[in-house]
């Protein structure tokens, strides 16, 4: 069946995520006819805000805070035009914070000078080595955000390298580039006296898609602080689904289209390059470049004709790892949650944990499949920043658990039954939830007399919510060093160039890798000609 439209799209894009969207917007106010095609009935991918406990409270359902967007090139290319077309953020001068079991805590600030203060108020040396650790980011900022936001099998990156190995001599580069593997747990003890720091930064590696002792998590870490003291931890005022809508404004006024409910089934391939693409209902639409915002093994094993994947991809897509699932928990209250201190009220992102040895240990036990008897509990506090959120006196917590298994088969604890099929029931689901809340009801003393009610997603929900998001895995795949840089998406591409012309491939699974920062939907729309 022919698609209808008399229209041949220039671009057409399969996926509506965060990258889609900024690639769509800069190509269509370049010029080009984009066509955005969404799955799922909403757009946005994991950015969306529904009401998912009660009427007029409104929860980003799965991504929230938009730091490290603000922080990146597709920001600095579109911001003022999202602004302009609705775009507010609300903000905190504490971006992240960390409650441990026995009630100590501690909070970054936005202030470097201030962070220094509260970390050698905890042992001697802390602050010193902490403004040390950040005044080495800045000084390989322009590198470092170089190789993040720029294709890496380009001449201009090689002349980067190439600018910094002399200016630094190549002996220093190559150390720092060692140093740079560094795992975050071993750096946090060298580096620091105090427990409290580890357990303030080491969570953030999560977020990364990695664990405290994989190698690269000590500059995760690092280039996390120093973006959350840049730029806080921006939340979109009105929910997060405002950030999808000021998008749409832009691609739609510069005459582009975006369509829901639009399952492709196949890229159609002629004579060795795409031409289009086959919906699940028969209709095809036909464009000079499709681009797909999927993860290696949906673009290789399902969107793909198999007989049009050599054999070497095909290998390599079904060995594609997937990291850890996430759970998303959001609360109803009645009440602002009382923390033990008053300090930690307007923080934007606070774990509950132990520090970096209770995050390592829970990191290994969900990817060995079981529930972690202590998981990392990140907290968001959404009405802190922005009241809109809920009717006056309400609020809304929203929770994450980085550290979940994919395929869940016991408990580490010993207290879960956990149903054989290693998969996530609801009961099983509502049981993971229960330990959480009494683990947050332990640090927060009205919690329990507050909670109206609540909404529970597990990894399984996650990936039918969204199939990007394979086994609740919200990173596009393992971040792992073999899946990462040079190697990301795969061994055999380069960029975001497939072995098909005019078929490429963006999101998280692709580099510079996940979070709502859009560098890939930014670094194809510079490949196919925006400006």
């Amino acid at each position: 069946m022919q698609n209808p439209r008399s229209r041949t799209d220039d671009v057409l894009l399969v996926g509506s995520g965060i990258n889609s969207l900024v690639c769509a917007a800069l190509l269509a106010r370049a010029g080009r006819r984009v066509r955005v095609l969404e799955r799922e009935t909403v757009l946005g991918g994991c950015i969306r805000t529904d009401e998912l406990t009660l009427p007029g409270l409104r929860h980003d359902t799965l991504s929230t805070a938009h730091p490290m967007f603000l922080v990146g090139p597709a920001y600095a290319a579109l911001g003022k035009a999202l602004h302009a077309a609705g775009l507010q953020y609300c903000n905190t001068d504490s971006p992240t914070g960390v409650l441990t079991p026995d009630g100590r805590h501690l909070v970054l600030a936005r202030s470097r000078e201030r962070n220094v203060q509260r970390f050698a108020a905890l042992r001697p040396g802390d602050g010193a080595a902490y403004a040390a650790a950040l005044d080495e980011v800045g000084a390989q900022a322009p590198l470092l955000f170089s190789l993040l936001g720029n294709e890496l099998w380009r001449l201009g990156t090689a002349k980067t390298l190439a600018g910094a190995a002399w200016k630094q001599g190549p002996h220093a580069l190559a150390g720092f580039f060692g140093e740079a593997l560094t795992p975050a747990r071993p750096w946090l003890e060298q580096r620091f006296q105090s427990d409290l720091v580890g357990a303030l930064l080491a969570p953030w590696v999560l977020h990364c898609g990695l664990g405290p002792d994989a190698p690269l998590s000590a500059l995760m870490a690092q280039v996390v602080a120093f973006t959350l003291e840049a730029v806080g931890m921006p939340m979109v005022q009105g929910g997060n689904a405002n950030t999808v809508r000021a998008f749409e404004t832009l691609i739609r006024e510069a005459g582009g289209e975006l369509e829901i409910g639009c399952d492709v089934a196949r890229v159609l391939v002629e004579n060795g390059k795409a031409v289009g693409v086959r919906l699940v209902d028969g209709r095809e639409y036909r464009a000079k470049d499709v681009v797909c915002n999927v993860t290696p093994t949906q673009l290789y094993q399902r969107l793909l004709d198999p007989t049009q994947v050599p054999a070497p991809l095909a290998t390599q897509a079904r060995q594609w790892r997937y990291g850890k699932g996430n759970m998303q928990i959001h609360l109803a209250l009645s009440k602002a949650p009382r923390w033990p201190d008053a300090s930690l009220d307007s923080v934007g992102y606070l774990h509950l944990t132990s520090g970096a040895d209770a995050i390592s240990r829970a990191v290994n036990e969900a990817e060995r499949g079981l529930l972690p008897a202590e998981p990392t509990i990140c907290v968001a506090q959404p009405t802190a920043l922005d009241p809109s959120r809920a009717p006056a006196g309400k609020h809304i917590l929203w929770v994450q658990l980085p550290e979940c298994p994919r395929e869940p088969v016991g408990d580490a604890a010993g207290l879960i039954e956990v149903p054989a099929g290693r998969r996530w029931t609801s009961a099983l689901r509502e049981a993971y939830a229960d330990r959480i809340i009494e683990r947050l009801a332990r640090q927060i003393p009205n919690l329990k007399a507050s909670l109206l009610a609540r909404a529970v997603i597990s990894p399984t929900d996650l990936e039918a919510m969204n199939m990007n998001l394979v086994g609740g895995d919200p990173y596009g795949g393992d971040c792992g060093l073999d899946q990462y840089f040079l190697w990301r998406p795969m061994r055999g591409t380069r960029n975001h160039a497939t072995h098909l012309d005019h078929l490429w491939h963006i999101g998280a699974s692709t580099h510079p890798g996940p979070g709502l920062g859009g560098g890939s939907g930014f670094l194809l729309a510079q490949s196919l000609g925006a400006a």
